[in-house]
């Protein structure tokens, strides 16, 4: 199993769509074999979603995400556990030995509003505008 944690100076990174860097953790029999941190290189929010597919990512765990992200990464088999902060080596740890649970408190709802005031589409492609 591979883990995708969003990452930024050993910690969990609160926005997906934002992340530079992830925590990419191979696990098995609930013990990680190996860990190294991953530039992102810039990509955000829909592009996140095709170059952890292409790191044969099972598992992504971050802070916020939001919903159009969520579903994106789901539909390509890949599971979220959000709503996550700290050390992203321990979570990698504790995600490894199954003890990290989605919080619904990581929804980000900030995309799917009436109006684009708090953010730039111009910034991301969320299709959802």
């Amino acid at each position: 199993m591979k883990i995708a944690i969003t990452y930024e100076d050993g910690m969990i990174f609160q926005h997906f769509g934002k992340s530079p860097n992830f925590l990419i953790g191979s696990v098995e029999n609930n013990k990680v074999i190996s860990a190294q941190v991953v530039s992102t290189e810039g990509s955000g929010h829909s592009l996140l979603i095709k170059f952890l597919k292409e790191l044969n990512v099972d598992t992504v765990v971050c802070g916020g995400i939001g919903q159009g992200a969520r579903d994106g990464l789901e539909a390509e088999g890949i599971n979220v556990i959000a709503g996550q902060s700290g050390s992203a080596d321990a979570a990698l740890h504790f995600c490894a030995n199954g003890d990290l649970k989605d919080n619904p408190a990581g929804k980000c709802n900030h995309h799917h509003g009436d109006s684009c005031s708090n953010h730039s589409c111009a910034d991301h492609s969320c299709g959802s505008h």
